[in-house]
């Protein structure tokens, strides 16, 4: 009603419809974690990046040092669209360039780092000129700042910033305009945390620029737990928990790390699995791909002993979530950082691709797995499997990829480490799982708005229309079983759902049910020879 009617006339009045539309997420996001050869690093926080060139740029593409390149080439390969890396590493060290000022100490040089950890830092060099907008200036400099690539000598990328200065009231102070402008390299803090800048400007350089300091970056050692795990990695939100300062992702790739000095091949701790595995589940709506350990050269391996201490194969791995899915055998590529000799890879960032594809194709309900499920870029696994191996591997819940014919080299599984026959679990197959962690996060975010309204009826009414709306939209996409919605979903938002105690307690309850699609796992065709007809 309007405010005040004070003429006789017509009076419009607009009226809320009452709909907030329910959209649905994107369910293809992949987190990496793991070693690169530069970039940001998990404290500075995670990186989107949209193709496999921002990679490239951001974090050196592919590395001998790491698998994580090649898990991430493998994702963009097969079908992968965004992803979020987390870099971490183990004692890596910063290149350092010390720019002198011609002043007595401590003013004698301005101390320059690169932007990021690692050896890639060594290859950066300064120059420094006087050219400035105002030269009666003594506080202003133009600085460069090269890259150079080791091996042919070429500048890789250069940044010119002009008219920095040392003085702090300068809208162009140095420390400030490299910080939120250079990729390169940052002025050096002290421990307080305080930028060390001297009181006198650098001197030019002319012709001849200024080298990092040889061998001041470094790309630290192999990565352990302690990086991924350890008791503060929560609450400094770094590690595996860098992801907290990430929206939404939806797919956890781990790339192996740890070198397996029997096989030469790097797998990853069990126990990170499992804290990984539960991260998933319980904080973030989200499933890890479990890579099998390099050492599983043959299906008896996979199959293990549960009884050994600790147990061995699928047992083993470090956790049996529903939110956890283990693929195998691995990947066999060349590698072309060692003349493209034939090596394992990790399947993890080739299945997360495929599990894009298939949600951009078909829907998160469908199963990642099939004929249309084909693995770009794998001429071959390191474990050819047959069917009698397939079958033995399937009841324990381990997704086989197989190479078959005419199709090529295919994912031919499609469950989750819940997917133990013997386990019976009602989240078995990974796109029953998936369709409900979908469900879940799109409801989660579409209905933030009901917190603080009125917890009476007309909300309800509002509840029902706007989730049934969302869920009926799923339906007609063919995400559910049922001919009809009263087969294939409900949503309930009423005085059943909410009695007067919860109204007290500041409590709306909100029943949503799914007939979830299950796949085909297994087609059984019977046939009959007919016996000739007998004339009457």
């Amino acid at each position: 009603m309007p405010v005040a009617l004070t003429y006789p006339g017509v009076y419009i009045e607009e009226i809320p419809s009452g709909v907030r539309t329910i959209t649905g997420v994107a369910m293809s996001i992949t987190a990496f974690i793991g070693r690169a050869k530069r970039g940001p690093t998990d404290q500075d926080g995670p990186v989107v990046i949209n193709n496999y060139g921002d990679f490239g740029r951001t974090f050196g593409g592919l590395w001998t040092e790491s698998t994580l390149g090649f898990a991430v080439r493998d994702f963009f390969l097969n079908g992968g669209s965004q992803a979020i890396i987390v870099r971490l590493h183990n004692g890596a060290t910063a290149a350092a360039i010390s720019l002198p000022t011609g002043a007595a100490a401590p003013n004698d040089v301005l101390p320059l780092v690169a932007a990021n950890v690692g050896a890639w830092g060594n290859n950066l060099s300064a120059a420094v000129d006087y050219n400035t907008k105002d030269p009666t200036n003594t506080n202003l400099f133009n600085l460069v700042i090269t890259e150079v690539d080791p091996t042919t000598k070429n500048i890789v990328t250069s940044e010119k910033l002009l008219n920095v200065s040392i003085d702090d009231n300068d809208p162009r102070y140095l420390p400030r305009v490299l910080r939120d402008v250079s990729t390169l390299v940052r002025v050096k803090k002290d421990t307080n945390g305080q930028w060390i800048v001297p009181n006198a400007r650098p001197k030019e350089t002319g012709q001849t620029p200024v080298q990092a300091t040889p061998n001041s970056g470094t790309d630290g050692n192999d990565l352990v737990k302690d990086q991924f795990i350890v008791s503060n990695t929560i609450t400094t939100k770094t590690g595996l928990y860098a992801l907290e300062k990430a929206d939404l992702f939806n797919l956890l790739c781990i790339p192996p790390y740890k070198l397996n000095a029997t096989t030469g091949g790097y797998d990853v701790d069990s126990d990170l699995i499992g804290e990984a595995a539960s991260y998933c589940e319980l904080k973030r709506r989200a499933m890890l791909l479990v890579d099998p350990p390099s050492d599983w050269d043959s299906v008896a391996k996979a199959i293990g002993n549960p009884a050994a201490n600790p147990p061995t194969g699928v047992s083993g791995v470090g956790t049996n979530s529903k939110n956890a899915a283990l693929f195998f055998p691995r990947l066999k590529q060349p590698n072309p950082l060692h003349d493209s000799q034939m090596e394992n890879f990790a399947p993890c960032g080739a299945v997360a691709g495929v599990f894009a594809r298939t949600d951009a194709q078909r829907g998160v309900w469908k199963s990642p797995a099939g004929l249309d499920a084909t693995l770009v870029g794998v001429p071959q696994f390191s474990v050819p499997l047959t069917d009698d191996e397939n079958g033995q591997l399937n009841p324990l819940g381990v997704n086989c990829l197989r190479t078959l014919p005419a199709a090529g080299q295919v994912i031919w599984g499609s469950r989750t480490l819940q997917g133990n026959d013997r386990l019976a679990s009602e989240w078995k197959y990974i796109a029953v799982r998936r369709t409900a962690l979908f469900i879940e996060e799109s409801l989660y975010r579409g209905t933030q708005w009901v917190v603080f309204e009125p917890n009476a009826e007309p909300l309800w009414a509002q509840i029902r229309l706007n989730v049934g709306a969302f869920m009926h939209n799923l339906f007609r996409q063919g995400a559910f079983q049922g001919t009809t919605p009263r087969d294939a979903y409900f949503v309930k938002c009423d005085k059943e759902t909410t009695t007067q105690n919860d109204i007290d307690l500041g409590i709306v309850n909100i029943v949503v049910g799914f007939a979830p699609l299950k796949p085909a796992e297994f087609v059984v065709i019977q046939l009959q020879q007919m016996a000739g007809q007998v004339q009457a």
